[in-house]
């Protein structure tokens, strides 16, 4: 790091996931923590930095950019806000809460010329990256299908989505961006159980560009935590703990079975399994260094808006298919993932 100035950031939101980002910031290299906007203050009196109302308040400190931890209702109105004093801005995911909020969202940070990033964090998780960079030398030949299961008790802090736009947004973007792959369909059910106007649990299907088929399963009404995907392909299968950042990779056995009414059926055969060790960084403070270093003006792999805009796309298709009990077509992305 030089021994320039250290760029200026501030936060909004003091959630769960925002009391996470303060603590990330605060210890964060080449970057200075300012301050917080929270209209409740900082209820437990642990923060050094001081806690203000508004976003106005915060600009007028003076900051490089901010981070958008507030509910997702509000990112649309403090992103603009943002955008149009020429901060630039890592947002919580969802991007927004609909489709038009994220188009208008995009439209003002890139009019503005600004750095802005999704804070789609499971692409900072140890095990999908190591499993990205093994999908793309080839390991596992040609992808058939992706799996996801993400599920665990009701967040009392979430108020203002359902577990679409809240928790399946994670395996949207996280499918396309280890594959590589566009979404080309969806078709999905929801159920409402907790007795809120959204849903909390979905089952959708879909599939890729390439042909290969998703399968996500989220839900948050069971009291076991799980955070799984399964890509399935040529040469055998990934299992990825985002839990746990453990990749485990259960091979295609080429040992021939002597048993014939097993061979009969022309299937693969269980191999080895290797089961890998990666080193295992904090996926949000990753988020942070990449962040950081968008913002100095270097080369970094942050999560683009547009990209914020077509997981945004994707979950709005989901809802729509559960909502109309139909198959929705998803047009190409102008960028792709």
């Amino acid at each position: 790091m030089s021994t320039e100035r250290k760029l200026r950031a501030g936060l909004i939101g003091l959630g769960a996931m925002g009391r996470n980002h303060a603590r990330v910031l605060s210890g964060l290299g080449g970057v200075e923590l300012v301050a917080v906007v929270d209209p409740m203050g900082d209820t437990t009196g642990t923060l050094r930095v001081p806690v203000v109302n508004t976003v106005s308040e915060l600009i007028a400190l003076g900051i490089d950019y901010a981070v958008v931890a507030c509910p997702t209702a509000l990112h649309e109105e403090v992103g603009l806000e943002l955008a149009a004093n020429g901060v630039s801005a890592l947002i919580e995911k969802p991007l927004a809460s609909t489709l038009d909020a994220a188009r208008r969202l995009v439209d003002a940070f890139e009019q503005a010329g600004l750095v802005a990033g999704v804070g789609h964090i499971e692409r900072y998780n140890p095990a999908l990256q190591n499993l990205r960079s093994r999908l793309e030398a080839g390991e596992l030949g040609e992808v058939f299908q992706v799996v996801t299961r993400r599920q665990g008790p009701f967040p009392h802090r979430i108020a203002d989505v359902g577990v679409v736009m809240d928790l399946a947004t994670h395996d949207i973007d996280l499918t396309s961006w280890v594959t590589g792959q566009a979404y080309t369909s969806v078709s999905a059910h929801t159920v409402f159980r907790s007795g809120r106007p959204h849903e909390d649990m979905v089952a959708a299907v879909g599939q890729l560009a390439d042909g290969s088929m998703v399968n996500h399963l989220v839900n948050w009404l069971s009291p076991l935590k799980e955070r799984s995907t399964v890509i399935t392909g040529e040469k055998g299968c990934f299992v990825a703990d985002t839990l746990t950042a453990d990749l485990t990779f259960y091979a295609n056995g080429a040992i021939n079975t002597e048993w014939e009414a097993l061979r009969s059926f022309r299937g693969v055969a269980e191999g080895d399994m290797v089961r890998y060790a990666i080193p295992k960084r904090e996926p949000l403070l990753v988020e942070h260094e990449r962040f950081r270093d968008a913002v100095e003006g270097k080369a970094s792999d942050i999560v683009t808006l547009r990209q914020g805009l077509r997981t945004v796309e994707v979950a709005a298709a989901v809802l729509r298919s559960a909502a109309e009990r139909s198959t929705i077509r998803i047009d190409a992305p102008a960028e792709q993932h």
